[in-house]
Formats: structure tokens, C-alpha cells, sequence
């Protein structure tokens, strides 16, 4: 991220204030709150995009943030949307998260802090990362759609 806070693919990252990432989270329906507000998992093979093949780009379902472009998504086979790069490393954020008894890498969007999932060391090449993602954190659109940013304000 430069001085003015941008992205090197040119979002803004400026983190959202708590009263603006609660304005945006009053759109949510329950589910999509208790997973990226409240770090909640959804089912595998439940999420709505699973078997989204369009040509696009996967983005926070709270600000609008890309996160991953179609041509990264591949079948895992978990039951849940997998990508093997981000759209731009900067604009997640990597947490250690010791729940469960064990050590995973959760996966947030660096905007509005919201949880999107894990990442995990057994993906594809060339980046053998497969960054798991709760369908419900995310909004596709198709290539050629502008996709709404809520930035900081």
C-alpha cells in the first residue's frame, strides 16, 4: 500500500470506522453476519457461488473489495468456493488463528476487516495455496460490471 493509501492495483484500503462497517452490515441477512461479522463458518457445498464458472471477479460482499478473479477459482473438493491467488495480495489480510486446536491462517478483507475464510498450503501451482473461501462473504460480477466500492467515510 503507497502513502495515500491505495493498493498496488489502485483500491482504496483505508480501513473502514466501526460506524461505517456497521451501517454496512445492517445489509446483511443473518447467515452472511454470523460468518463475516462474527467469524462463523457456512456448511460446505452450501454457499451459493460454489459453482460459479462465469468470467469475473469475487468480491467482499461488505465493501465491495475485490478479493479474487474467476480465473484463480479452482475445485477443491471441499464443498466450499477455492482460489489459488488473490486479485491483489494487499488487499487481504492474514491473521494466525489458533481456534479448534490448531493453527490455520484466517483470511479477512484489509478494508473492512471482515472474515472470508482460510488459507492453506495444499492449492495448486503455482502459488500451492488454496485461499478457502465462505461463499457468503463474497458477490460475483461478471467481467465488464463495475462493482460498487464502500470505502471509508
Amino acid at each position: 500500500m503507497d502513502d495515500v493509501g491505495r493498493s498496488p492495483s489502485g483500491y482504496s484500503l483505508v480501513r473502514l470506522s466501526a460506524l461505517r462497517r456497521a451501517s454496512l452490515a445492517r445489509k446483511l441477512t443473518p447467515e452472511q453476519y454470523r460468518i463475516m461479522i462474527d467469524h462463523g463458518t457456512e456448511r460446505p457445498f452450501c454457499g451459493g457461488l460454489l459453482n460459479e464458472k462465469g468470467a469475473g471477479v469475487f468480491a467482499c460482499r461488505l465493501c465491495g473489495l475485490p478479493l479474487f478473479h474467476s480465473e484463480t477459482k479452482f475445485d477443491s473438493g471441499t464443498g466450499w468456493p477455492s482460489f489459488y491467488r488473490a486479485f491483489d495480495d494487499a488487499h487481504i489480510e492474514r491473521i494466525d488463528d489458533r481456534s479448534h486446536g490448531m493453527l490455520r491462517t484466517e483470511i479477512r478483507c484489509m478494508r473492512c476487516d471482515s472474515h472470508l475464510g482460510h488459507v492453506f498450503p495444499d492449492g495448486p501451482p503455482p502459488t500451492f495455496e488454496r485461499h478457502c473461501l465462505n461463499g457468503a462473504a463474497l458477490e460475483f460480477f461478471a467481467e465488464g460490471v463495475e462493482i460498487p466500492q464502500s470505502e471509508a467515510g
